[in-house]
């Protein structure tokens, strides 16, 4: 063991009962002896039913019928999300309006995210009242399974096939091994094409096939060439999902005012493009402890913090950067408009 992982030990088993998913940076997690005796299904299984468990006491916050469609499928998808009159307002502030943003590029795809303050959503009141409205909240939290305070920026995806490598994204993946929601109000109507959201429906719902998967993957997920499956967003191709029992994927072709919001433990990927193309959304995210068995009293629900999630998350990154002296992962690139081509080349 290097004395790095010794040191570190107390911080490592401590992490076992959090939502840390990294086999490559943390050894109790991508231990085979611990993963072989059950240890990275074990915390599957604990995080499923405590998951389950939160979310019944969150049903209130969505309807029958979006609780049943994501029971069954692992998503939500809401077509006509706003009224005409409110969905064009806030598609004039959001496409109008430059703001500061950040790109990440990844083989030939650039995402670019814009963070949102409250003091910047002030003057965009059609874009703050869906933020802040029952249909966001109420899909994001309960699918996340967590009353708490998502966070929430504005998301492009601008992809041409003709530069660089394959996006990794495109690879059907699960972010972590629980619950997780992200959710999307499309903007612009998105094509087959244009690479559009894909997700295998019912791949939320932990399975003994599921299960038996996981254990697998645990016993070598530390040393895996791909550093997205080694940290724990594990990578499974067709014939995995095939084996493990699940249907046929669904590709999100939409029309623009449909929102999507998916259990990103579930399979997804984009959908690899054939063309040029920007996709544009309004994106959310809600991720938190997955043993916290109390679906509320979320710290970032607290005044002068609420809705200022991404802000801290871009503070913590770009000091997480300088203290390790590498360069940021989703650097800024100056003011756009939401559109724009992508500034980031390499």
């Amino acid at each position: 063991m290097r004395l790095k992982d010794l040191l570190l030990a107390p911080v490592h088993v401590a992490s076992v009962a959090t939502g840390d998913a990294s086999f490559r940076n943390n050894p109790v997690l991508a231990s085979p002896a611990l993963n072989r005796r059950g240890l990275h299904v074990g915390r599957v299984r604990l995080a499923a039913r405590i998951s389950d468990r939160r979310r019944r006491s969150l049903t209130h916050l969505v309807s029958s019928e979006h609780r049943e469609m994501f029971a069954e499928q692992g998503f939500v998808k809401v077509e006509n999300a706003l009224p005409p009159e409110a969905f064009a307002a806030l598609s004039t502030e959001v496409l109008t309006t430059r703001f500061a943003a950040r790109e990440m590029k990844q083989g030939n795809t650039v995402t670019r995210f814009i963070t949102l303050t409250p003091e910047q959503l002030r003057p965009l009141p059609a874009l703050a009242g869906f933020v802040r409205g029952q249909l966001f909240q109420g899909l994001m939290r309960y699918v996340a399974s967590k009353n708490a305070d998502p966070l929430f920026t504005l998301h492009a995806v601008l992809t041409d096939p003709e530069k660089g490598r394959p996006d990794p994204q495109t690879k059907f993946h699960s972010d972590t091994f629980h619950s997780t929601a992200k959710g999307w109000l499309f903007l612009k109507d998105v094509a087959l094409e244009d690479g559009p959201f894909s997700y295998i429906p019912g791949s939320h719902i932990v399975t003994p096939e599921r299960l038996e998967w996981e254990h697998e993957q645990s016993l070598t997920a530390g040393q895996h060439r791909n550093g997205h499956h080694a940290h724990g967003a594990f990578r499974a191709s067709q014939d995995d999902i095939r084996q493990m029992g699940y249907g046929e994927v669904a590709r999100f072709v939409v029309k623009a005012n449909t929102f999507v919001v998916a259990d990103t433990h579930g399979f997804h990927a984009r959908a690899l493009s054939t063309r040029p193309s920007t996709r544009i959304a309004i994106y959310g995210s809600l991720r938190r402890n997955p043993f916290n068995p109390l679906p509320g009293m979320d710290v970032f629900d607290l005044p002068g913090i609420r809705g200022r999630r991404a802000q801290l998350q871009d503070i913590a990154w770009a000091a997480a950067a300088r203290l390790s002296g590498t360069k940021e992962t989703q650097p800024l690139v100056g003011n756009v408009l939401i559109g724009d081509p992508a500034r980031r080349r390499g």
